[in-house]
């Protein structure tokens, strides 16, 4: 083959690319459209016995094709995925009118590359409007500059599949004046980064963000006489290594690459499969639709006698609501005393939630909701 065979043959392929670019965006329309029908129809947005046969119809007319079913899902899975999400981020804008702005200032941990940026960038990608990024310091410093007006939402990572729940920001969320309006999961994938020529033996210090140091505890324990130096977040580690001869940082590769630094090393994680959750907060809380799925976020004290913990979550039991994530944490200020932090599959607009929690009253001292917000942790049917 000559080389301009090759180019001939890239190009074509170029082109088929192009071609794919427009009929998505054309798929997207359409599914704009399906929208309308739902909303007049009070129709669920997600219909996964439809996704289901039409998953099966195209990995059979696939393979009429000569292509592999395991590509076919996993190309189709990201489009209806998309398909969803942005039917119900449509849905939740025409509930949410007075919430829509032409800008949005987002306020986040760390700077550019840190992974709060790139979650930010994830869930704004669906949410039309100019995006005005807030890089901060501290968690506290997100939530004050929602509280203060200085931003529309902030960005909180609660957490991770590696190294479980970020303690600083569930207490936070104790005192903090804000709602959760929103979440959103990112694949983390963790890389060691340097200068060019350092290699893995010249590095003396790790600069990374206590959550990457955790999640990564293995690799970091297979290494000898290495310093463990802690910061405020990614993208401040990376910057260190930037500045530092022999030291490295953990971080993405894309962070990295935006200060000049190279991999030395990835997949770092205890885990294979590491994902983080992020919440996303607010100065009010949000409508949101029953036609989609939704979770509640919610402190409660219990009262200090025995069962008193089991009574109250038979509560949710006996109303037929999910719990997916049960946390507790001390009290600032009171010895011995607990919040505890529940997730729930549900909508406090539906009446047997309602209900639920006006049980939910008589087994408590207090309960505080901190938001009803959509749920974009979809789980994808299984044709194969």
């Amino acid at each position: 083959m000559t080389q301009d065979t090759l180019n001939a043959l890239r190009t074509e392929i170029n082109e088929i690319d192009s071609e794919l670019l427009v009929l998505l965006a054309k798929r997207r329309r359409i599914s704009h459209g399906v929208l309308e029908y739902k909303i007049n129809n009070n129709k669920p947005i997600r219909d996964e016995e439809r996704e289901l046969a039409l998953l099966e119809k195209l990995i059979n007319y696939g393979k009429s094709l000569g292509l592999d079913p395991f590509y076919i899902n996993n190309v189709f899975q990201v489009i209806l995925e998309d398909s969803v999400l942005n039917q119900q981020a449509m849905l939740q804008k025409s509930l949410n009118p007075d919430a829509v702005n032409d800008t949005h200032r987002v306020a986040y941990l760390g700077g550019q590359g840190s992974y709060s940026q790139l979650a930010c960038h994830k869930y704004f990608s669906r949410r039309p409007g100019k995006l005005v990024e807030l890089g901060c310091q501290s968690f506290d410093e997100i939530t004050t500059s929602v509280e203060q007006g200085k931003a529309d939402f902030g960005i909180l990572p609660i957490e991770n599949t590696s190294s479980g729940s970020i303690n600083e920001v569930f207490d936070l969320m104790q005192h903090a004046q804000v709602s959760i309006v929103g979440e959103v999961t990112h694949s983390v994938e963790h890389c060691l980064l340097a200068k060019p020529g350092i290699e893995l033996k010249d590095v003396k210090k790790i600069y990374a963000h206590p959550q990457p140091f955790a999640q990564c505890s293995r690799f970091i324990q297979s290494l000898a006489d290495i310093i463990q130096e802690t910061c405020d977040s990614t993208s401040s580690a990376i910057k260190m290594a930037a500045e530092t001869e022999q030291s490295a940082a953990i971080g993405s590769a894309q962070a990295g690459k935006s200060q000049g630094l190279e991999v030395l090393k990835d997949e770092l994680a205890n885990q294979a499969e590491n994902h983080s959750r992020f919440i996303v907060v607010a100065r009010k809380p949000l409508q949101v639709s029953t036609q989609i799925p939704t979770k509640t976020s919610l402190i409660m004290a219990t009262k200090q006698h025995v069962g008193s913990l089991a009574d109250a979550l038979m509560v949710f039991k006996e109303h037929s609501i999910n719990m997916t994530k049960l946390e507790s944490r001390p009290v600032p200020g009171n010895p011995w005393e607990e919040v505890f932090y529940v997730d729930l599959q549900a909508n406090i607009a539906e009446k047997r939630v309602q209900q639920a929690l006006e049980s939910l009253k008589e087994h408590t001292q207090t309960v505080r909701i901190l938001g009803c917000y959509q749920s974009e942790s979809l789980k994808a049917v299984d044709p194969i």
